[in-house]
């Protein structure tokens, strides 16, 4: 199963299929930022690498 790299919580492959970036790494899921903003969130915390 997937998880978010960020905070550990289990995502769907569908989820991770969406919001995963080039290199399969997932930085934000619902459990650890606001659903409007995973995309915006994952991309701040890929460049920032937090």
């Amino acid at each position: 199963m997937a998880t978010c790299d960020h905070c550990g919580s289990h995502v769907s492959e569908q989820f991770a299929r969406v919001f995963a970036d080039g290199q399969g790494q997932l930085n934000a899921c619902p459990a650890c930022s606001a659903n409007a903003g995973i995309a915006e969130v994952a991309r701040h915390r890929a460049r920032s690498g937090n």
